[in-house]
Parts: structure tokens; sequence; C-alpha cells
């Protein structure tokens, strides 16, 4: 049997919602650079007029330390994610508001997805951290939904080349990298948080430990917690201009240049540690919002990687094509995030 479904996936910086028909037919609603979660949730179930679907689900950035890759909320469940909040507090308070304001409006079943769920196939090698085993902390990797959608696509846009060792860029607000084998996340740059791997808009990515002890000196929890995940990444390395790529970009000022060569670099950094980790990769995937709208940082983060077989072919680049790598160079690609399609698959195998 099949059903109308509402996906929504709600991001740092945006909510993002399809309402899919039985068909498969779907309405997209789009809220942008959002600032207050409520508001967003506000006008999607407004623009939704009456509209009411057999099923909802909803993105979730952390599924905590289960296998699951989507699961029923019940009482349980709900209490469940409460306690996540510590571990993705710029996401699930979000996460959770979108949640609870569906139950209160559609009394049909409510399924979280989560996008941690595709990196539990990665080796130890992988998940672990070079802590203590007994601090029960370990690596989990994020934007899983949006590589899950990516593993399916692949094949049929590289077919057997598809299960050689990919790396996907997932660049947006949020951004992370993951190296797939055989279609299946064997590392990511993102770890225990949405807050490590390369800079973010907000977020700084990884950190010398010892910069975190400094700062742990300097200000009580709160104003950490702030720090981390609102004044870090590109906001900071801009001083302070803007979060925002596409602002940054087409800015002048030296300050905004600084930050897009600094996050291009660790872009290109990234790519070059899975290449070294799996000796060698065979094809290059841009996705997520600067990934796929960003004409100048794919430019710059390829161009340096002529030594690993990548080149884009300026023309394609500039247009945006799916196909964006030079002929006689290794594939490089542009597809656009969907979280919601694969949203929509898992809601379609809870029972």
């Amino acid at each position: 049997m099949s059903y109308s479904i509402l996906t929504i996936n709600s991001g740092s910086s945006s909510v993002k919602a399809s309402l899919f028909s039985v068909d498969g037919s779907r309405r997209n609603f789009r809220y942008e650079h959002v600032h207050d979660p409520g508001e967003a949730f506000g006008r999607l179930l407004h623009d939704l007029a009456g509209e009411k679907p057999e099923r909802v689900g909803h993105r979730f950035v952390h599924g905590g330390d289960i296998s699951d890759p989507a699961r029923l909320v019940d009482a349980a469940e709900r209490s469940r994610l409460e306690e996540l909040i510590p571990l993705a507090p710029l996401h699930l308070p979000g996460n959770l508001l979108g949640l609870d304001l569906c139950r209160q409006r559609f009394d049909v079943p409510q399924i979280v997805c989560f996008d941690t769920a595709f990196h539990v196939t990665m080796p130890e090698l992988s998940k672990r951290l070079p802590i203590p085993d007994e601090l029960g902390l370990r690596r989990f990797g994020f934007h899983g939904l949006n590589y899950a959608y990516i593993a399916e696509t692949l094949p049929g846009i590289l077919g057997n080349m598809a299960y050689k060792k990919i790396v996907v860029a997932h660049l947006g607000s949020g951004a992370s990298l993951c190296l797939m084998e055989n279609l299946k996340s064997v590392d990511t740059t993102m770890g225990y948080t949405p807050a490590g791997g390369i800079p973010m808009g907000t977020r700084s990515g990884d950190l010398d430990p010892g910069v975190m002890l400094e700062l742990a000196k300097r200000y009580d929890q709160d104003a950490l917690d702030d720090l981390v995940f609102h004044k870090m990444g590109l906001l900071a390395l801009s001083s302070g201009e803007s979060s925002e790529m596409s602002k940054l970009l087409s800015s002048p000022s030296e300050n905004a240049k600084f930050a897009v060569e600094y996050f291009c670099r660790q872009v290109r950094a990234a790519i070059g540690g899975f290449a070294a980790k799996a000796g060698g990769i065979d094809a290059l995937v841009f996705t997520g919002g600067i990934g796929e709208n960003s004409v100048e940082v794919r430019k710059k983060v390829c161009t340096p990687l002529a030594f690993l077989g990548f080149a884009l072919h300026q023309g394609a680049n500039i247009l945006g094509n799916q196909q964006i790598g030079r002929i006689g160079y290794k594939p490089v690609l542009i597809i656009p995030a969907d979280e919601e399609i694969m949203i929509r698959k898992l809601c379609l195998s809870i029972v």
C-alpha cells in the first residue's frame, strides 16, 4: 500500500519539506535563512492549506548510538531523542520542535530518520577515537540521508565505477565529506558531533584539543556552546563579515577572500586525506547548497587536485552540468541533495 507522506528536513539554517502523493509526485516547500524554526514551521503548516498526510517523516541529524535508519515515534522514543540534544544542539531542538508541531497537527504516524545511520558501515579504524574506551565516545558521521540518496543515484550515472572509491563533498552551511566504497560509507570528516571536520558557516570543524581546553578556561559552559556552534567557522574567518558563502564570494573584502580560500583549502585537504587512506579515489561528487551552486568553490577545490586525476571542464562547471570533469580525467559530478526522497522511502518501510 502507498501513502501520502510529508517529509520534514530541518537543517541548521533552513527548513525544507515535501508532500508526496500516493503516485510519488511531490510539492516542495522551502524556507531559507531560518533564524526562528517555530516561525518556519508555522509558515509550512499554513502553506499546506489543510492537506493531511497519512505519515510524516522527519530528518534527525543525530540518532545516537543505534543502527536503525528510522524509528516510529512513541513516548519512549520522544524521550530518548530529547536526551540527544547535547550531541547536536544546533539541530536537534529544531528537529524536535518540528516533530512536536506535526504530532499536534496530524494524528498520524510520525517517523524519525537518522543522518547517522548511513555511517554504521564504517570500519573500526574510522569509528574509533584515540581516547580511552571506557569513555564511550566514538565517531558517528552525519549528512547520511543525502549520502544514502547519492549512493542510490550513482550507479545510474557512473555504472560499475560507482562501486569504486568515491568522495562525496556535502558542502553547505553545515559541511562534511564522505569516502564511499561499494556505495557504503567507510570514512567521513564529521565525528562525534556535527561540529567536527572541515570549517562550516558558524562551526570551526576540527580543532586542537589544547584550543578547546584554553577556551574552557575563558568561557562558562553556555557561552562555550554558543561560541562553538554559532560564532566560529566562516563567520570567524571573515572577521564577522558573514557565515554565508554566497555573500563572502561577492564581497571585495580581504577578510571574505581569506575565509573562502581557507574553506576551499580544507576541503581539498580532506579529499587528499581520503585519497591517502584509500590508496586513491576514482570520482568526486559535489552536493549541498555550496557544492551545487558555487562555480568558484568547485574551481578552487579542484584546480590543485590534478595530481589526483581531477580537472574541471570550465564551461560545464559554469553551467552546473551533472558531469563537470574534463574529458580524459576522472569524473567530477554535481548531484543536488535530496534527503526528502530518502525520508519518504524510509517512511514506506516502517510498518
